[in-house]
């Protein structure tokens, strides 16, 4: 049986030992793109539709990098590659890992699509709720979306732990699709407990940037001051020390992920090898 203990020891031994590579790759795909899509929704305030829509596609290319990010501390936690032919290795498994991920983020939707079916079976006016315009929503129908909202969370968070090693699967084996029958296959009889480590990490990152902008956010108000609506300098400081803290939590799960996989693809062989016996 894999212990989530062991693994998240082997992480941590990973990303002590190969700070100098992660680094340069947190700063690239991580820090940079947060620290500056930080500002993006106070620069919306009043912008123009054009500018609008120009951040809009930053913020997709900042996430396509922070993806790529991901999968190159994948390849060096399966160390299969140096931190030079993991980017290598990223680069050319990144459209597979992209369709697998697109096809995912499909299925997800389509789970939640109860939700919008019923509203407009009910006769609620779309546009407006999108618009943040609740007010005219009963009780009833509130009940049901926090109702099908919790149940739909809760298998989001099973379906993270069964596809946890999806991406690993892509990089070491080269596979597309068939990575979502692999990773459930690995994975089966340990999802608990990586439901458990998701939730604690989620947990544990969410704290700890609310902290920061919220300690750090209050200093530079206080300091900088934070007059007038739109990008100011207390909220850059703040979106700096914001992006330090989240570029440091999301070099972790691509890592955990990489040694979770080769933990199991390890029991496994394992199991394997007693059945051939």
């Amino acid at each position: 049986m894999v212990k989530m203990g062991s693994v998240w020891d082997r992480t941590a031994e990973f990303l002590s030992d190969n700070i100098a590579s992660i680094l340069p790759i947190a700063l690239l795909a991580f820090f940079v793109p947060a620290s500056i899509e930080g500002n993006f929704a106070a620069a919306m305030t009043g912008a123009s539709s054009r500018l609008t829509m120009l951040l809009y596609c930053l913020q997709l290319l900042f996430a396509l990098i922070s993806f790529w990010g991901g999968l190159v501390i994948t390849a060096m936690g399966l160390d299969i590659a140096s931190d030079r032919s993991a980017a290598s290795i990223a680069t050319r498994r990144f459209v597979p890992a992209l369709i697998l991920s697109l096809v995912l983020l499909a299925g997800a939707c389509v789970v939640a699509l109860p939700i919008p079916l019923a509203l407009s079976a009910n006769g609620y006016d779309m546009a407006a709720l999108a618009r943040g315009e609740t007010g005219g929503i009963t009780l009833r129908m509130a009940g049901f979306i926090a109702l099908y909202l919790l149940v739909w969370l809760i298998l989001l968070l099973w379906l993270a732990a069964r596809l946890s090693v999806a991406n690993a699967v892509v990089i070491r084996e080269n596979r597309l699709l068939g990575a979502i029958g692999q990773s459930w296959s690995l994975t089966r009889g340990a999802a608990l407990r990586i439901v458990g480590v998701i939730f604690l990490f989620v947990i544990v990152s969410w704290v700890a940037e609310l902290a920061a902008k919220t300690v750090f956010g209050s200093i530079f108000a206080l300091v900088a001051g934070n007059e007038g609506e739109g990008v100011t300098l207390a909220s850059v400081m703040t979106s700096i020390v914001v992006a330090a803290v989240q570029a440091a939590f999301m070099v972790i799960p691509p890592a955990f992920a990489a040694k979770l996989y080769v933990a199991l693809t390890a029991q496994a062989g394992l199991r394997h090898g007693e059945a051939a016996a």
